[in-house]
């Protein structure tokens, strides 16, 4: 069809693709041809053969929230036996576990939790930092730092942000934007906040030079419109934090993946396909334009898909994850240490890197032989 690939050539030739480019290429089946687009222009920021991934941990240091997602099979509502928060002497040893395998970074998140107040946040990130002040802390999502200020008395949420920074928070994860649109926002979650709060976090958190990550889930029954007034919207914040010269670049990746209705109080959608997955990347890594790395989502379609993902817009094999809770709560149970990342980026024609949080090379691993010493499987 000739129009996919007028699009294709207006994307690789740099040209900036507009929402209704966006919703024609989710209307085709044309997902080879979008890859191999999506691949030149992710050639075009990483030209050489190097796949990187970080070696982190999620931490889930509660799992009481107040928002009550219909998508989530994690949270346990205030007042529940099963609630919980980990004493701060096991997150710490988590930390050092992560530090022993060579690890880098830290995910820390979980739910809203009301009975938590803002000093909790602050004194804990002191007290990691100066136990691990090599650990780069990756932490908390959007709806998090807003119950942050509704318990903090009265503090503005730049100042809040700019708080929990200077306590030891070095970048926010994207976690929470599902769709950046209010439909299906209220659709599945009432109480989580709009798409201008999710961005109202991001933007502030950049303006005070802190950098964040972006990230999308498909598979809620959202339509392709508002999946690319998604992207349309991350672009345009992203736009606005360039324009600035902020001391950060802003969202550092975008990272897409699908819905897991598994044990969720949504069970009647049907699964999102590994080929809409892989066309949700590839289009996006067209559309945004100007955000340098795409992260793959191994997590929720498996290391096969993962590897795929490399030869389709990204240029990172995410997270080893040494744990993970949140997804694997909803049925995604695929799980990959250390030595199969490398494997499976080599078998993907890559040369492994590891890196820090700020994408910055680590350690190559350009030598089929050699090992990660010790290989920490993920554990829940």
């Amino acid at each position: 069809m000739k129009i996919i690939d007028d699009i294709l050539d207006k994307a690789v030739n740099g040209g900036r693709l507009d929402t209704e480019d966006c919703v024609t290429l989710f209307e085709s089946d044309e997902i080879e041809k979008m890859g191999a687009a999506a691949n030149k222009i992710m050639l075009k920021w990483h030209p050489d053969p190097i796949a990187t991934f970080v070696i982190g941990r999620n931490i889930n240091y509660t799992n009481i929230c107040d928002v009550y997602c219909r998508f989530c099979a994690f949270y346990r509502p205030p007042g529940s036996a099963e609630g919980y928060v980990l004493p701060d002497e096991t997150i710490f040893r988590k930390i050092q576990e992560t530090l022993d395998v060579g690890g880098s970074e830290v995910l820390m998140q979980g739910g809203t939790n009301p009975d938590l107040p803002f000093s909790y946040y602050t004194n804990l990130l002191r007290e990691i930092k100066k136990r691990f002040p090599g650990i780069t802390m990756h932490s908390f999502s959007p709806a998090e730092i807003w119950k942050m200020k509704e318990v903090s008395d009265g503090l503005s949420l730049e100042e809040v942000i700019r708080q929990i920074h200077e306590a030891g928070l070095d970048s926010l994860p994207g976690g929470g934007a599902e769709i950046l649109d209010d439909r299906t926002r209220r659709k599945i979650s009432r109480k989580k906040g709009s798409w201008e709060e999710w961005m109202e976090v991001m933007e502030t958190a950049h303006r005070i030079g802190m950098s964040t990550t972006a990230t999308m889930v498909i598979g809620f029954g959202e339509s392709y419109e508002e999946r690319a007034l998604h992207m349309l919207r991350v672009r345009e914040a992203q736009d606005r934090t360039l324009a600035a010269k902020h001391p950060t670049p802003g969202f550092l990746a975008f990272i897409p993946w699908t819905f897991q209705p598994d044990n969720t109080n949504m069970k009647g959608i049907v699964k999102a396909t590994p080929e809409e997955y892989l066309k949700t990347l590839a289009i996006s890594r067209l559309f945004l334009d100007n955000i340098p790395n795409f992260q793959a989502s191994w997590v929720t379609m498996g290391p096969e898909i993962g590897k795929k993902t490399l030869s389709f817009g990204c240029n990172d094999f995410g997270s080893t994850m040494i744990e993970e809770n949140v997804v694997s709560a909803a049925g995604a149970t695929h799980k990959v240490n250390i030595t199969s990342t490398l494997q499976m980026i080599r078998e993907a024609g890559k040369i492994p890197a590891q890196r820090n949080t700020r994408y910055e090379i680590l350690r190559m691993f350009d030598d089929v032989n050699e090992k990660i010493d010790n290989d920490f499987v993920m554990q829940n």
